[in-house]
């Protein structure tokens, strides 16, 4: 989750030191697969669909992984200069060969195993400009995040979002979860996605004092963090609650800015005020701000007296409130999940 070194210590770490084991066990389950459907995170998908010549398909989460000179961007080693006035222009043109550079070490690992399997090299950088299907690329997120630009590849669709939060199980909020959200005026939700919640440094114990020198409520979403002692009757602690059901029943969301939260706190209509950690959260913060439906406050400046400050031009100005609710009724009406499987029928039946 650092903000400079995160990215490559995930890709390095964790992508690239399992890519061989990755490979070889798609490669045993794909023996008679007519498709391969793959995450960016899954670069040993793209080796297996070439290996046995079927086709496969990539799926991007957020309009960062597309680097377009043509829309603002925002790397999160450097996420200050890319936001620069009178920069943008230069910086955005000059993003994706920074990231090749940045990254072109951390494919060695791909360029490697590909040449121990007989398959050909690369043109580009596996990370950055030569990671896209040659048939589809599924561009999961709202138009309202980012529209289709010139330098996206042209066999791309935009989908809208594909929600998952669990509720489709059935899942429900717990008991005390809802008897709280009864028993007064709709609170403040603070959570950290499914990944920064493990590293939450003091997100917690200053959004705690942040809610307390407000006078509001509080829900805290906590995952696995052991919650704090003695908190007050105007604020809970829970490890989890789906989404779709939470967000719609607060004021305001407080979150880190990973792409799932930030779609869900879209379609709920709500206000946010973003803390991004890391990977393609400083650029989703920056996108959401231009919307006008959220704030942001850099990790490291995090602190009760800035947080409590920000929640109060974000809740005391109705601009916030009707432009996050205007967003909700469109992002609502989005079918990103249909849209991405009539994409992907016709991509098999073509194949």
């Amino acid at each position: 989750m650092d903000l400079r070194t995160g990215t490559e210590y995930v890709v390095r770490n964790w992508v690239c030191a399992s890519l061989r084991e990755t490979y070889m066990d798609l490669m045993n389950t794909a023996q008679d697969a007519d498709l391969i459907i793959n995450g960016e995170g899954v670069l040993a998908a793209r080796l297996v669909a070439e290996k046995l010549r079927i086709p496969w398909i990539l799926t991007v989460l957020q309009p960062l992984a597309f680097l377009s000179a043509y829309d603002p961007s925002v790397l999160p080693a450097l996420p200050a200069i890319f936001q620069l006035p009178g920069l943008n222009v230069i910086a955005q043109r000059g993003i994706r060969p920074l990231s090749k550079i940045l990254s072109n070490a951390w494919a060695e690992t791909v360029y490697q195993l590909r040449r121990e399997i007989g398959l050909p090299p690369l043109e580009g950088n596996p990370l950055v400009d030569d990671k896209y299907s040659p048939g589809l690329v599924l561009a999961m997120f709202s138009p309202i995040l980012a529209k289709p630009q010139p330098d996206w590849p042209i066999n791309t669709i935009l989908t809208g979002f594909t929600f998952y939060d669990g509720s489709e199980g059935g899942k429900q909020l717990p008991p005390d979860l809802e008897q709280f959200l009864n028993a007064g005026e709709p609170p403040i939700v603070f959570t950290l996605g499914s990944a920064a919640v493990v590293s939450p440094g003091n997100f917690y114990e200053e959004s705690i004092k942040a809610v307390d020198s407000l006078g509001r409520r509080a829900v805290l979403l906590m995952g696995r963090n052991v919650p704090p002692a003695n908190l007050p009757s105007s604020m809970i602690a829970v490890n989890y609650a789906p989404y779709s059901q939470l967000f719609s029943r607060a004021c305001a969301i407080v979150h880190q800015g990973g792409i799932g939260t930030t779609a869900q706190a879209l379609r709920a209509g709500r206000p946010t005020l973003v803390t991004p950690y890391s990977v393609d959260q400083p650029d989703n913060a920056a996108r959401v701000e231009r919307l006008g439906t959220s704030r942001t406050v850099a990790r490291k400046r995090y602190t009760a007296k800035r947080v409590a400050k920000q929640l109060k031009k974000l809740l005391e100005n109705p601009n916030y409130t009707a432009r996050a609710t205007e967003i909700g009724v469109t992002t609502r009406a989005e079918d990103g999940a249909n849209i991405a499987c009539d994409a992907i029928e016709k991509q098999l039946e073509a194949a």
